[in-house]
């Protein structure tokens, strides 16, 4: 089958495009793949990052460019078998079957007109990444879903642990209209805050990928640090990651802490594949009660809290608590394993396929 694949999104480097890529090489394997797409740089960036297989994906033209007539793209995608598109709220017009992608909540799509109400005749399949965005978007705009959970691949190593709390992410300014989308600077203040009351012998490290536009922003944060455990990674690959993984004994995660969440369901994390990798190297995670963390994480395999001093507090109990902790880091491992059992490309083959 030839295949097309659009991600809006794809110089964001975010989970999202690993999810979009993801597809891509799963589909590569059996099929004639294509990503439209005009700077090959950001690509490569993309690969670089995750660790990816894109050797068999041809990058092609953005067809989904203001600068390309609706003719021109009805034309090309003749062509194709299958298109894929991570929606950013809108609906292309292709003249193939329509595979389209919904990441996280989104506040608008275009389901209203009868233009709108046309292009959603047209699209074969919706599909999402969590519950949490498939409970949403249906609710919302009564369009029903398939939910496919990203790919996670465990790649733990034998390091001994290290009294390190973790914390993986982009490193975002003005994301999504939030001045500190993923929380960052929360909880740091939180671990100083810590240290200030008297922890001892336990580092704080922020593994972030940074862009250059933001680097100024960043070396604030990165100063509000000074005089405290704390250290930052920055830009690392997958693989590089999975050493401080395997070597840290608990993972937070605050992204959608203060906000109003009914109002703004996007501002919280929906999915969360970074915590699933902690889990994976037997990282015990202490994350917030709120969007697809709930999924990720039981009472079982760690924490889910609802403020500051619940993090504190939990934190503070499982370093005080070795026995605990180990319990709960083997269920972290088992749950992780739910995840990245979950037959990722069989699944989207079977969608392309329906």
């Amino acid at each position: 089958m030839k295949i097309g694949i659009y991600d809006p999104y794809l110089d964001d480097l975010g989970g999202g495009e690993k999810y979009m890529m993801m597809i891509a090489q799963c589909l590569s394997k059996q099929n004639d793949v294509s990503v439209f797409w005009d700077n090959d740089s950001d690509l490569k960036g993309l690969l670089k990052r995750f660790s990816l297989d894109l050797s068999s994906v041809r990058v092609e033209k953005n067809i989904f460019s203001k600068r390309v007539s609706l003719i021109e793209r009805l034309k090309i995608t003749r062509k194709y078998d299958a298109i894929i598109v991570l929606s950013d709220g809108s609906i292309p017009l292709v003249s193939t079957k329509l595979l389209v992608h919904v990441q996280q909540p989104l506040r608008e799509m275009q389901t209203k007109s009868l233009l709108d109400k046309l292009k959603v005749s047209r699209v074969n399949s919706f599909f999402c990444n969590s519950k949490y965005t498939k409970s949403f978007i249906e609710e919302r705009f009564s369009l029903k879903t398939k939910m496919i959970y990203p790919p996670i691949s465990l790649m733990p190593k034998e390091l001994k642990k290290e009294n390190i709390v973790l914390h993986v992410g982009r490193f975002r300014v003005k994301s999504v209209e939030n001045d500190d989308y993923k929380k960052q600077s929360v909880m740091l203040n939180a671990f100083k805050k810590m240290v200030d009351d008297g922890l001892k012998d336990w580092k704080f490290i922020l593994a972030v990928s940074v862009w250059d536009k933001e680097r100024d922003v960043f070396e604030k944060v990165k100063n509000d640090a000074s005089g405290y455990p704390v250290e930052f990674l920055i830009n690392k690959s997958n693989k590089e990651l999975w050493d401080i993984y395997s070597k840290s004994k608990i993972y937070w995660h605050a992204t959608g802490y203060g906000e109003d969440l009914d109002s703004h369901p996007e501002f919280a994390e929906h999915f969360g594949i970074s915590t699933v990798e902690a889990m994976g190297a037997g990282v015990v995670p202490v994350v917030i009660n709120a969007g697809g963390q709930k999924e990720v994480v039981d009472i079982e395999s760690g924490f889910l809290w609802d403020s500051l001093e619940e993090l504190k507090d939990k934190t503070k109990e499982l370093i005080d608590d070795p026995v605990l902790w180990e319990k709960m880091s083997k269920n972290a491992r088992q749950k992780a394993k739910f995840f990245s059992n979950q037959d990722f490309c069989q699944k989207i083959q079977q969608l392309v396929n329906g």
